[in-house]
């Protein structure tokens, strides 16, 4: 009877071991099959894209990997690497520029969210600075970002250039920063006194930056976050599942949250006569030597 109870025992054992092998095997073979696609994205959407992926992740198994950067940076990678199925720039520049190149689908362009150019500072405005004509100010530390790579500075430049403002401001710029990220962090780390940045980055850091708007005439264009499926892609179905996520009311809200603004009716009202999107050349000036 004793003989008889340990083997049925061990045979009972070696059952649940078996079947537990089984389950682990199907999970590791559900792990290897799960759907991943890879998107390139200007930091300009950094925080409201990080998130997105991660709702789009739970609700469809799609695993989403974000790679943030400057938005020229970001198309020049996937360019030489001829890799990604996505491609996320901080404005509509850079996304004609892979239409030419044949980067991306241009009939799978969606417009994501607005961006408004503004004057971004420290919490509580320490210098003081009121409009565009505070940054010629002696001792006024300006940042930009990098224009020959990354949207954001593209728009300062422009900006500037519009403004008449280049031979005054130009003196003041301190640094060039690699990305919308980056020269948010400029003023959250206390390196300048002002940068020109999008009016988002104060809603990304409230606790440590304020936004000084920008006269509506002085504004020529407003910015659009735009996404494609690449012409690299592997799996389009997906690529395309992610970008229609991101303008349904879920992903509009993620955005909101974050934000970002929805419409160009609402983005107007900070620049009624501006342009949107559109195209700008850096002028020779503010290229590197």
């Amino acid at each position: 009877m004793g003989k008889r109870y340990i083997l049925t025992v061990l045979i009972a054992i070696s059952a649940i071991v078996l079947i537990a092998g089984c389950i682990g095997e199907e999970m590791k073979t559900n792990q290897e099959k799960q759907k991943t696609i890879t998107a390139f994205c200007g930091s300009a959407s950094k925080p409201a894209m990080e998130e997105a992926a991660n709702v789009f992740e739970e609700k469809t198994g799609i695993k989403v990997e974000l790679n943030f950067g400057g938005s020229g940076t970001m198309l020049s990678q996937m360019k030489l690497s001829k890799q990604g199925d996505l491609y996320i720039p901080g404005s509509p520049d850079y996304m004609l520029i892979a239409e030419r190149d044949g980067v991306v689908y241009p009939e799978t362009v969606k417009k994501i969210a607005y961006l408004v150019p503004a004057i971004d500072v420290r919490e509580g405005n320490p210098k003081n600075i009121q409009s565009l004509d505070d940054l010629a100010k002696e001792g006024i530390e300006v940042g930009i970002c990098a224009p020959e790579s990354c949207c954001v500075g593209l728009y300062a430049v422009e900006i500037f250039e519009y403004n008449n403002m280049t031979e005054k401001v130009k003196p003041n710029i301190v640094t060039h920063a690699e990305s919308c990220s980056k020269t948010a962090a400029l003023i959250v780390m206390d390196q300048v006194d002002v940068v020109i940045g999008w009016r988002v980055f104060s809603e990304w850091t409230p606790d440590d930056t304020d936004v000084v708007y920008l006269r509506p005439e002085q504004v020529p264009r407003i910015a659009y976050i735009p996404a494609a499926i690449s012409t690299y892609t592997e799996d389009r179905e997906s690529a395309g599942r992610f970008t229609d996520f991101l303008v349904t009311e879920e992903g509009q809200r993620i955005f909101a949250k974050w934000g970002y603004i929805a419409t160009e009716e609402e983005a107007r009202e900070y620049a009624p006569n501006a342009q949107i999107g559109g195209e700008y050349e850096l002028p020779a000036i503010w290229k590197s030597q």
